[in-house]
């Protein structure tokens, strides 16, 4: 059994796009992501510098796009299903990915969706200050009530001994200071508190939008970031895509429900590195692959012809 994973935020680099372009399958589902949403996803993508596209509003659309197009590059126009693959999932923006691979909504839904959504998030994180870590190493337990000392959240449980911590400035910099006990904390450069209270205004502000989404229940497996379930309805796995932008990331359950799956494989697609990085650590036994560029291609497809099913 193979799936497809879906990176999320923090992924990419600039000019990633750059390779890719050059193939018919990829530069067909930009370009036609790009006049969905007007949003210059060729330029970003090949000429943004790594400021530019750290900014949530070009960020999230530029990962999403990516990986749409970096699997129908894969799958030559065939469905998930048709191709092979058991199922699909997506780390935070990267679900909204995985819904289109799956077939709840197109490509250019996807791309209007995530634009809505990239755009709520900036503003909901320009309110106040805020920021997010990454703890590596620790006691799971002690790190939460670290956290709720501090006044922060944890944002993804992510698996392999990694948990994002996120909230104020100045709690992200307490953490810094005085880190849990046999863990360290990174800082991560992104633009707020995703997946906390802090972006409960982006949460009423995309629900309203996702009432005018049409969506149909997904073709294959699908599983969510909340509590790594599989979802077989469209409309709630669309209802959990607005809610997951407040609510943290159980990655760590999304592998383990995978594992119980019977997953033997997983191809990453791009910006990709970050989820296989994770599988190898937490999906002990299973084959992964990152798609980072065209020259990925050909292994990928020789390993989803020797799990597909």
């Amino acid at each position: 059994m193979l799936v497809i994973v879906c990176p999320g935020q923090g992924a990419q680099t600039p000019g990633f796009f750059a390779p890719w372009l050059e193939l018919p399958e990829f530069r067909s589902q930009i370009e036609t992501m790009q006049s969905a949403s007007g949003i210059d996803l060729i330029k970003h993508g090949t000429e943004s510098d790594a400021d530019t596209i750290r900014d949530t509003a070009v960020a999230q659309p530029l990962i999403v796009s990516a990986s749409i197009a970096s699997a129908a590059a894969l799958l030559g126009g065939r469905h998930a299903a048709q191709a092979g693959v058991a199922g699909v999932a997506g780390h935070s923006v990267g679900e909204i990915a995985a819904a289109s691979i799956a077939g709840i909504f197109d490509s250019a839904s996807a791309i209007k969706f995530v634009q809505k959504r990239g755009n709520e998030m900036a503003a909901a994180a320009a309110i106040e200050p805020t920021s997010m870590a990454a703890i590596v190493g620790g006691e799971q337990q002690l790190i939460e009530a670290k956290l709720h000392e501090l006044d922060l959240e944890p944002a993804n449980y992510n698996g392999g001994g990694q948990i994002v911590a996120a909230g104020s400035a100045a709690g992200i910099e307490a953490l810094k200071a005085d880190a849990p006990a046999g863990s360290r904390v990174i800082p991560l450069q992104v633009a707020g508190a995703f997946h906390t209270r802090y972006m409960r205004p982006a949460v009423a502000a995309l629900g309203a939008y996702a009432e005018t989404v049409e969506v149909q229940d997904p073709a294959t497996t699908l599983w969510t970031n909340a509590g790594g379930r599989v979802i077989s309805s469209g409309q709630e796995y669309l209802n959990l895509l607005v809610n997951q932008v407040s609510s943290p990331v159980r990655w760590d359950l999304c592998m383990a429900a995978m594992l119980e799956a019977g997953v033997t494989a997983l191809i990453e697609v791009s910006p990709a590195g970050t989820l296989v990085g994770l599988a190898k650590r937490s999906m002990p036994g299973i084959e992964t692959l990152a798609l980072k560029t065209p020259e990925n291609l050909d292994a990928a497809r020789e390993l989803l012809a020797n799990h597909a099913g």
